[in-house]
């Protein structure tokens, strides 16, 4: 994924990128414009603990910064965060349902595009894609994708899978519907082109403890081990 250079940091990759990059999820930020689930809770931080992540990013060309699920503080309170930063991100979109209560509308996704973010699909109603039945397919994987391009006036073709659920047949159906990059939550670092993007999710006990332990810490060794592991059996199984 090769940028011009013109932003700092995140997302953009130079001819100078580093061997491995880390990618960290945002979920929501500041007040809660809706009720939240149980899990949905746990990875929704203030303002403070956003505006503090970005400073410790600013300046690295290692970082990229993602966000899932399109509530409306992506465009009320991180746009304009980032903007000031000149940083860039991904945001990826639940496409069916835009407009919902606490959701972005039709005109946040445009606004993100016209400001120089990145527009994903992540999917059309927050299902977990190994479960999906029918024509749930199609809507998730074909037609999320195709109406936030008409959205982004560009082709949307990577993808955050909901709830990071997948497996090997999720996988060759990502494939096969043209997804150029699937990212997922699984922790740790990832190589800067794989297709397969492990991710690190912002959670509402974030400090600046979890942002070096995560940019610049060594997991202990059975840390990874467990890590790469849990990702072998999610891509064989199924």
């Amino acid at each position: 994924m090769a940028g011009t250079g013109e932003a700092k940091g995140v997302l953009l990759l130079r001819d100078d990128s580093p061997t491995s990059v880390v990618n960290l999820t945002v979920h929501g930020i500041g007040a809660t414009p809706r009720e939240l689930g149980p899990d949905e809770a746990q990875v929704w931080v203030s303002v403070e603990q956003f505006e503090q992540v970005l400073d410790a990013v600013s300046s690295r060309s290692d970082v990229r910064l993602t966000f899932d699920d399109a509530n409306v503080s992506d465009v009320d309170i991180a746009l304009p965060l980032l903007a000031q930063r000149g940083l860039t991100a991904e945001f990826f979109i639940l496409a069916g349902l835009l407009g919902e209560p606490g959701r972005l509308d039709r005109s946040g996704v445009r606004e993100l595009s016209r400001a120089g973010m990145r527009i994903g699909s992540h999917g059309w109603a927050h299902r977990d894609w190994r479960r999906l039945a029918g024509g749930e397919v199609t809507e998730e994987l074909t037609d999320a994708p195709r109406v936030l391009g008409e959205l982004a006036g560009a082709t949307v073709a990577a993808v955050s899978v909901p709830f990071g659920s997948y497996d090997r047949h999720v996988l060759r159906r990502l494939r096969r519907a043209g997804a150029a990059r699937v990212y997922t939550s699984d922790g740790g670092r990832a190589r800067p082109g794989s297709w397969l993007q492990p991710r690190n999710s912002l959670c509402r006990d974030v400090d600046g403890g979890w942002v070096r332990a995560v940019l610049d810490g060594s997991p202990p060794l059975k840390q990874r081990a467990r890590r790469t592991a849990a990702r072998v059996v999610k891509r064989m199984r199924g």
